[in-house]
């Protein structure tokens, strides 16, 4: 009988993202369920900064629904 893989695993492989930095450099999002939560958590309004791994990101409105509208078509 073959394995069933975890679910869990496999939707995380599913969920990722590549999204532009404000130096115009492509940024692979690879957990964009834990890159999400963050984005609410800590920029849930208004314009702010975020840097990760060396990239920086305007996160406004705009960005928000990006991610969000990715997030639910997924």
């Amino acid at each position: 009988m073959e394995k069933v893989r975890d679910l869990d695993t496999f939707f995380k492989r599913l969920l990722r993202m590549i999204i532009e930095d404000l130096n115009k450099r492509k940024y692979l999002i690879k957990d964009v369920k834990k890159f999400i939560s963050h984005i609410r958590k800590f920029h849930a309004s208004g314009e702010s900064l975020h840097e990760e791994n060396g990239y920086f990101f305007l996160i406004n409105d705009d960005f928000r629904k990006l991610i969000y509208d990715y997030e639910k078509n997924k």
